[in-house]
């Protein structure tokens, strides 16, 4: 009888401990998965106004947009309804596969706003503070005082990579990723071009850098992270992070004649370009932006503060957005992308709740010219103080903002067909 209670006991003991141990594991689990997101819902817009929103666009689209050509595709939305989504041309030149709501399209430097995004997300959860040395996640980096937040804000001095690798020795027909940019800013430290913290300079470099130390402080991948975090939660099921393996499902990009572009050396990181989406996905992260679900109003502020402010005039960087701050008082927060023949622009009119997304991948640079608008909702501007951006010159020299990079004696990596 001793023994058969003693074996009762062992039992009860041995259930408790494996029922506790699954229900820790079951909590840790759901931790674990605890992203949640719920979309707000659109509002509705009056008849009156929407027709009026309505007709402004449609002329904007087809007589700026489709009468130059435009390969691809728009959505304007206030307060989250669609007011006007139309796409033209398609996917594929050769191919003639029609342009749809699912068409995924290279984001360029739009991709800037995700990853200044995850690097906030990551000062939220405690994993990195915006004052953070980069020395504290590159040992052998050699530049001294420059930060996480000058990273963020375009502030740092570095050179830009879409320029020294080459110069360096990098050998084009190899593909270099993001650790090969660190490498080469330890191996040959080319000079900054201005002292840490002192003036505003957009740089590639930058966002490369912050990629990487998404990867050390969330330890995940970039591509996992942004999955686990935003593309997932929101169910931006059309949006991605481009790798060499999708290279024969991505959208390819063409020059404004048509002709297909081919892959550079600088085609294989991340950071600074290379999210691929949809203008309905964007809606979906633009929309997330509003109502303090995935960043504290705190980080929402930090991201759309200005902080280049050496110079007078209208426009000015956040931490990952442009924003252009009129003499009313209004702020145009947006960020615009040019990769190869893609041509991107995502803009926030915060005060009227607005979103224009215009994506293209045959080069059209009548995309920059989404802020005319603008005042289509209400007054931001007057004519002499637009942006100047739809009058981007075709330079490399002229175009580091864009992304855009010509090679030396046209020397391109090909797409494999």
């Amino acid at each position: 009888m001793s023994l058969l209670k003693t074996f009762l006991i062992y039992f009860c003991a041995i259930f408790f401990l494996t029922a506790c141990s699954h229900s820790s594991s079951k909590q840790a689990s759901s931790f674990k998965d605890s992203v949640t997101y719920t979309a707000p819902a659109a509002e509705n817009i009056s008849p009156e106004d929407f027709k009026k929103y309505y007709d402004a666009i449609e002329s904007f689209y087809e007589k700026t947009l489709v009468r130059s050509g435009f390969n691809g595709g728009i959505l304007v939305a206030k307060k989250g309804q669609i007011i006007f989504e139309k796409y033209n041309g398609f996917f594929d030149l050769q191919k003639k596969d029609s342009l749809n709501e699912h068409s995924s399209f290279h984001l360029a430097s739009v991709s800037k706003t995700f990853t200044a995004m995850a690097t906030l997300k990551l000062v939220e959860q405690g994993k990195l503070k915006l004052d953070d040395d980069v020395k504290l996640f590159f040992t052998k980096f050699p530049y001294n005082g420059i930060t996480v937040k000058m990273l963020l804000s375009h502030r740092s001095g570095l050179p830009n990579y879409l320029y020294f690798m080459q110069k360096l020795g990098w050998d084009v027909k190899q593909f270099s990723d993001n650790t090969d940019v660190l490498n080469y800013l330890v191996q040959f430290q080319p000079p900054l071009t201005s002292q840490p913290g002192t003036r505003f300079t957009y740089c590639n470099t930058n966002y490369a850098l912050l990629g990487l130390i998404i990867e050390k402080a969330s330890g995940k991948s970039y591509a996992d992270f942004l999955r686990y975090n935003f593309f997932t939660p929101l169910k931006m099921n059309d949006t991605y992070v481009f790798q060499m393996s999708n290279e024969q499902t991505a959208m390819p990009s063409y020059d404004w004649r048509g002709r297909k572009e081919g892959f550079t050396f600088l085609d294989k990181g991340f950071g600074d370009k290379n999210i691929y989406s949809t203008p309905r996905d964007l809606l979906k992260w633009d929309q997330a932006l509003y109502n303090n679900q995935l960043f504290s109003a705190q980080t929402l502020e930090e991201a759309f503060t200005p902080y280049s402010n050496e110079k007078p005039g209208i426009k000015n960087y956040g931490f990952g957005w442009r924003m252009n701050i009129y003499p009313s008082g209004k702020k145009i927060i947006f960020h615009g992308g040019w990769w190869h023949g893609n041509n991107t622009m995502l803009m926030r009119l915060v005060p009227d709740s607005v979103t224009i997304i215009i994506l293209g991948n045959k080069y059209n640079r009548n995309v920059y010219q989404a802020k005319k608008l603008a005042n289509t909702f209400s007054n931001y501007f007057e004519k002499d103080e637009e942006d100047r951006s739809a009058n981007i010159k075709d330079t490399a020299t002229k175009n580091a903002d864009a992304g855009v990079i010509i090679l030396k004696k046209k020397k391109y990596i090909k797409r494999k067909h």
